[in-house]
């Protein structure tokens, strides 16, 4: 038997070739409504250092708190050029920048146990990295906003885990979001 891991047991750098070449890092040209903002989503291993050959993928709502999916049949508007998806691999210094816009609450399921209600604008991050083995589900959320307090995810979560999901704003406007695939400040990671 060969030593060393083979593409079945870990994921990357083998698709790089096909997975990279298909990033999509803007995910609202313009004439989307909303508000444009800037992420910039650093990758750190469990020790802390950089990983510089990550691959994240980013899910939202658009900025009215609609999903450009067929289930998503609430009447709101739908933006065209808008699917909320995008994709980035982490560069040298390990981040992996996107431009998009605030997205908008959405409805959380009456069924999902905390009794409805809206969830506070977030996205949706999917992390793919050397040694990960499935890729890992977390969110971003905004620092400073006033939903935060009612969101039924959040209320989910140890209150002193919570900050590993909010993104804070820098001096020059972006948003920033440090990962932690594990160690001290590992960040939350949900259930696929």
């Amino acid at each position: 038997m060969a030593d060393g891991l083979t593409p079945s047991q870990t994921i990357g750098p083998f698709y790089w070739g096909t997975v990279v070449n298909t990033c999509r890092a803007d995910l609202a040209p313009a004439g989307v409504a909303g508000e444009r903002i800037e992420l910039a989503l650093s990758l750190h291993d469990a020790d802390g250092a950089i990983v510089p050959d990550g691959l994240l993928e980013l899910w939202q709502a658009n900025s009215h708190g609609r999903y450009n999916h067929p289930e998503d049949r609430r009447n709101l508007p739908l933006d065209a050029g808008f699917e909320g998806f995008g994709r980035a691999s982490t560069d040298a210094s390990g981040t992996a920048r996107f431009a998009t816009v605030r997205p908008g609450p959405v409805p959380w399921p009456q069924d999902g146990g905390q009794g409805g209600g809206l969830q506070a604008a977030h996205i949706n991050i999917s992390i793919f990295a050397r040694g990960v083995l499935n890729r890992l589900a977390t969110r971003l959320y905004f620092d400073g906003d006033p939903a935060l307090a009612e969101d039924p995810v959040l209320k989910l979560i140890e209150p002193a885990r919570r900050g590993t999901l909010l993104a804070r704003r820098d001096a020059k406007g972006v948003w920033r979001l440090p990962i932690h695939l594990g160690g001290t400040q590992e960040t939350v990671f949900f259930d696929c």
